[in-house]
């Protein structure tokens, strides 16, 4: 399904574009592709540009609370200067680099209620408009899937999952906004947090873990944010015993006082030897199904495309009626 839009700058009779993206969920840092469709309008037009953005609904916060907006983290110009004739129908095919932080949208065919879209802009004879928005679906990487399966067979479950505007201190984040996934603790870690928030910051040679965890105070102390970090490296996703890694970072993190923790350098962090570390569960895949009931998560694909093209003209009349204002 897809949203077509008439150029309203060249008025009726302009050209119109269709932006197809090829099937299926892409991952992280991979090459996504598709088919700009184009048809000519009521007379030839010069197409100066065809340019994609990669989109994302954010939330930010600050003083007042919290904010919804729209975060551009990626733009391609894949085709230009050409005529399109009266009627013509052209097909441009484009190949574009996925960011390597592209948030995942969706975890074992669970959608996370993450909002991600591909607009296509044309700038046609000097103006230039939004012709179509197409939804974007992100599955893991096999690291991000291997470390989200040992948190769920250690017991953690799923509870939502958000994108943030800003920058998390001492990481070599790239985007301007990060995607936390947030867990319910399991029993054994239940007295050490409220809640984990993990983050990933992938890149092409590894990938850093962040997490933090909401600490409950104690009689005569109230509660704080504890944080570390963990570097980990792709070709790792199928060799590491990552039960035993992911509860050695969760007890260090139980153990950190203060709100920055321990930074955890480059390379591996040392697993417990503790028999839990080991044992077996249902995994991420069950708990994000079982967390779905509560979450945005339970949206089927079209509603998720009609919540993408809601949001989007939502922002078109805000920016329209700004225009109108000026």
């Amino acid at each position: 399904m897809v949203f077509k839009k008439l150029l309203g700058s060249l008025g009726v009779g302009g050209p119109t574009v269709d932006t197809v993206l090829d099937p299926g969920p892409v991952r992280p840092g991979d090459g996504l592709t598709g088919h700009v469709h184009l048809k000519g309008g009521g007379a030839d037009f010069d197409i100066e540009q065809i340019t994609l953005e990669l989109v994302a609904r954010v939330e930010a916060e600050h003083e007042d609370g919290e904010t919804e907006g729209l975060a551009a983290f990626g733009t391609f110009t894949v085709a230009g200067g050409f005529s399109l004739a009266a009627g013509e129908r052209r097909s441009v095919p484009f190949t574009v680099a996925l960011p390597w932080e592209t948030p995942i949208t969706e975890l074992y065919g669970q959608n996370l209620g993450i909002v991600l879209g591909v607009r296509t802009e044309l700038a046609v004879a000097g103006a230039k408009d939004k012709g179509d928005l197409d939804p974007l679906a992100v599955t893991p990487l096999p690291v991000q899937e291997a470390v989200l399966e040992a948190f769920g067979r250690l017991g953690f479950g799923f509870k939502s999952a958000d994108l943030e505007y800003g920058h998390i201190r001492g990481t070599g984040q790239q985007l301007p906004f990060y995607q936390e996934i947030e867990l319910v603790p399991a029993s054994q870690y239940a007295h050490a947090m409220r809640e984990l928030e993990v983050t990933f910051l992938a890149g092409p040679g590894g990938m850093e873990v962040v997490l933090e965890a909401d600490r409950p105070g104690g009689f005569l102390s109230s509660g704080h944010d504890a944080l570390n970090r963990h570097v980990v490296s792709h070709d790792d996703a199928a060799r590491r015993d990552w039960n035993a890694d992911v509860d050695a970072w969760i007890r260090q993190l139980s153990a950190t006082q203060g709100h920055h923790g321990a930074s955890v350098p480059h390379g591996h962090t040392d697993a417990h030897g503790d028999h839990e570390a080991h044992r077996s569960g249902p995994g991420m895949g069950t708990a994000v199904a079982a967390g779905a009931a509560g979450l945005a998560a339970g949206l089927v694909a079209a509603e998720v495309v009609d919540e993408i093209g809601d949001f989007f003209e939502d922002e078109d009349e805000d920016e329209d009626e700004g225009d109108d204002e000026a």
